[in-house]
């Protein structure tokens, strides 16, 4: 994986801007540790940070290729997992390679077929292309989201980057948020609205999303890939054995690589498919995987079980790592560093987020790093598959809202009374009314398949790309490139066509997965109950969140003052959490989290220095 940067002009030279081009991929050394590049031209600047994973000599960037006399420049940050069906593909076109990177195979394919290339990649990318003979930039991002991709337009100059701290590091960007800004992070936050990155004037690429700025100075972007809904024409029987082979497909492809790999292991059902298919692939080359959980000190004292995380983790690991016979990893966090990696964490995202659930995967990509390049994880999996209990909670399921914000309203309690324009009620409305009107469907749907359309449509535009952009931002931060064979296009394309009896297959939450996984892992790993990734629930970290958040409310140049109703979230930190009892996001923001999460947004107000435009 890597960093990508530019800045583009073609109405006047822009070439004297090179040192703000290094500026900005210095911002990147994280993402890409080992190598970096540039390209100059008057009107068109592109930087690169590279991490090796694949070809160390051939796939240096910004790679050049020059066709009959026209040059074509790229950089460009993920992982193709088709490359081999596309070399072959190119080569009966004619074409021929330097060396086996998917780097030139990708930059190849816009050669050939043009911006319709985008239309034959599986994997996991956000890059600009230069196309000098029609002097034009040509930017697009994964269908799922996995890869990052900012942008923002600063007198007459498009600018940029994987990450938003790459666009600040130009001078001339302005550190601000305004009013729209602050209800996405009180409404909607930790989530983004696709398109949006909560500064003024900075966007994102939104996910499967391409974007042309043209000699002329335009700019245009348009969706090239969305879910579709056909009818299912497939027996449980074949859509079980169809899922089987997608997932196990989709894992060996992303087993490549000339660096060390390897898993990530909780013991539930989505990375345990994963480490098992991955584990006797190493087999079959002579080699022993190694996989890693995580875990926290002393929580096995204070866990206690809900809906949401009905058992721990523990335990169902070590079983998961004998049956597969991984070399088994343990991580045990620390709870101050867990506290004190908050701060780390809003760096890495450049924004608030799922505060301690960012700050501990942080330091457990930390840990792996130390080595391994690359890890397989399970992400996805709930979201395709119908792994929360929003998808079999009848409540929850025909509730008219996300349904990892159905306590939303409660959320106005926090914010100063004085900001009487941010709606959060009014905000989650729109955004979901917008959403719901672009779901697929066919005619005549029952009632239940109509609605787990929608469901499963909300969970991979919101809900999914935010565990996306948690996992890409807290792993490359750490240099770790994390892959998630869940998020391949054909198995989310698949599923989301799967009618409810087939997906909650005999009743149960992923019903057809774990029918699908049925030979390949122990039945009591199939069949235990879903538990997410795994928080802390040791009080130890409740008392130092605490802390944290009364020194900031004690320190009258908190930025945050200007924000938050200081009465009421005084109040949740006397009682520890314990006053605000719905959880702020999803499953896991309750209590501490909350806290926590108020903790990122004053750190992140002082550490990049936004001027609130209130």
């Amino acid at each position: 994986m890597c960093g990508i940067a530019g800045l583009v002009n073609f109405k006047e030279d822009i070439s004297k801007y090179k040192n703000v081009l290094e500026d900005m991929v210095k911002t990147l050394k994280k993402r890409g540790p080992d190598n970096k590049g540039y390209y100059i031209n008057k009107n068109v600047l592109l930087g690169h940070r590279r991490l090796v994973v694949v070809d160390p000599d051939g796939g240096n960037q910004p790679m050049i290729k020059i066709v009959e006399g026209n040059k074509y420049v790229l950089v460009y940050n993920g992982e193709l997992y088709n490359t081999e069906e596309l070399r072959k593909e190119l080569k009966s076109e004619g074409f021929n390679f330097d060396s086996y990177s998917d780097t030139e195979v990708l930059l190849t394919s816009y050669i050939c077929w043009g911006k319709k290339c985008i239309d034959k990649l599986n994997g996991i990318f956000a890059f600009a292309i230069f196309d000098e003979k029609n002097n034009e930039v040509f930017l697009a991002r994964d269908q799922m989201g996995v890869k990052p991709l900012f942008y923002t337009m600063c007198n007459g100059i498009f600018i940029f980057g994987s990450e938003i701290k790459t666009i600040l590091a130009n001078p001339s960007v302005k550190r601000e948020i305004d009013e729209d800004g602050l209800t996405e992070l009180f409404a909607l936050g930790p989530s983004i609205t696709p398109g949006r990155a909560i500064f003024k004037n900075i966007k994102e690429v939104a996910p499967a999303n391409c974007l042309l700025i043209s000699k002329n100075g335009d700019i245009k972007t348009w969706e090239y890939w969305s879910v579709e809904a056909r009818e299912f024409k497939e027996t449980t029987d074949e859509a079980i054995e169809h899922v089987r082979y997608l997932l196990e497909d989709s894992i060996k492809r992303q087993l490549v690589g000339d660096v060390p790999i390897c898993t990530f292991l909780s013991g539930g059902l989505d990375s345990s498919a994963i480490s098992a298919i991955a584990a006797e692939e190493f087999n079959k080359r002579g080699k022993k995987l190694t996989t890693y959980s995580i875990d926290y000190e002393d929580n096995d004292r204070y866990f206690k079980s809900s809906l949401f995380q009905p058992t721990s983790d523990e335990y169902w690991a070590e079983v998961m790592a004998k049956e597969i016979g991984s070399n088994h990893k343990k991580i045990t966090l620390n709870h101050k560093d867990l506290a004190k990696a908050l701060k780390d964490a809003v760096i890495a995202r450049d924004l608030p987020g799922m505060a301690d659930i960012d700050s501990s995967l942080l330091l457990f990509c930390k840990e792996i790093r130390k080595n391994f390049v690359v890890g397989l994880s399970g992400e996805c999996a709930d979201e395709i598959f119908a792994g929360y209990p929003w998808y079999t909670n009848e409540e929850m399921f025909y509730l008219d809202t996300f349904p990892w914000s159905r306590f939303v309203n409660n959320r106005e309690v926090i914010i100063n009374k004085r900001l009487k324009n941010i709606r959060v009620e009014d905000t989650v409305r729109y955004q979901y009314e917008k959403s719901l009107s672009k779901v697929p469907h066919l005619e005549n749907e029952n009632k239940r398949d109509y609605r787990m359309r929608e469901v499963a449509y909300l969970n991979l535009k919101w809900f999914m790309v935010n565990l996306l952009n948690r996992k890409d931002r807290v792993s490359m931060y750490n240099g770790l490139e994390v892959r998630v064979p869940f998020a391949d296009i054909r198995l989310v394309d698949y599923a989301f066509n799967l009618p409810s009896e087939i997906k909650l297959y005999e009743g149960r939450e992923k019903g057809l997965l774990r029918a699908a996984l049925e030979g390949i892992l122990p039945n009591e790993i199939i069949y235990r109950k879903k538990s997410p990734y795994p928080k802390t629930h040791n009080p130890i970290y409740t008392d130092i969140v605490c802390n944290m958040m009364d020194e900031i409310l004690q320190k009258k140049s908190s930025p945050i003052h200007e924000i938050i109703d200081e009465d009421t979230v005084r109040k949740i930190v006397e009682t520890r959490g314990k006053s605000y009892k719905s959880p702020w996001y999803g499953q896991l923001m309750t209590g501490p989290q909350l806290i926590a999460y108020l903790i990122q947004v004053n750190m992140w107000l002082e550490e990049y220095k936004i001027n609130i435009l209130i």
